[in-house]
């Protein structure tokens, strides 16, 4: 496959396949899964950064033992709408995944996931500084991942 406009990825999925979203930190990958039907996101896990390769098979494993078809990687857009360091660092993560598996990936706007997420779990949910910590990266993946499903159903 290859990388694809987020329009063009379901074209490039079985149907009732789910999806994988992912948050990548410096230290972390948070990841979420959709349904099958593609309308709701879930966080999963939080994954410990490694070595590129073993990251890789990690998260392809969670891939399969959900039935996963493709990814939605986030994408840390500058507020101005440019894209810095941490852009080419995803994109580049997405290129070397491709190099291993042949998977359909998609981009989204990720800009202030993180900080939403954190306000949610503060606000709405008291969620104390150390939870949040542990799921603050997964619960952005699902935010991610949410917000591209929407997209995709014109939301």
């Amino acid at each position: 496959m290859a990388l694809l406009d987020l329009i063009d990825l379901p074209a490039a999925l079985p149907a009732y396949a789910p999806l994988v979203g992912l948050d990548l930190g410096e230290k972390t990958i948070g990841v979420a899964v959709s349904d099958a039907t593609r309308t709701v996101a879930s966080p999963l896990e939080t994954l410990r950064k490694t070595k590129f390769t073993d990251d890789a098979h990690r998260l392809f494993a969670l891939m399969e033992s959900r039935g996963a078809a493709g990814l939605v990687i986030g994408l840390p857009v500058n507020m101005d709408g440019t894209e810095g360091a941490r852009c080419q660092s995803n994109r580049a993560f997405a290129r070397n995944l491709l190099r291993l598996h042949d998977l359909p990936i998609a981009f989204w706007d990720e800009r202030m996931s993180t900080m939403a997420v954190n306000r949610m779990l503060i606000d709405e949910m008291d969620v104390t500084r150390a939870r949040r910590a542990e799921v603050v990266d997964k619960a952005a993946a699902a935010w991610i991942l949410q917000g591209a499903l929407e997209r995709l159903r014109g939301l």
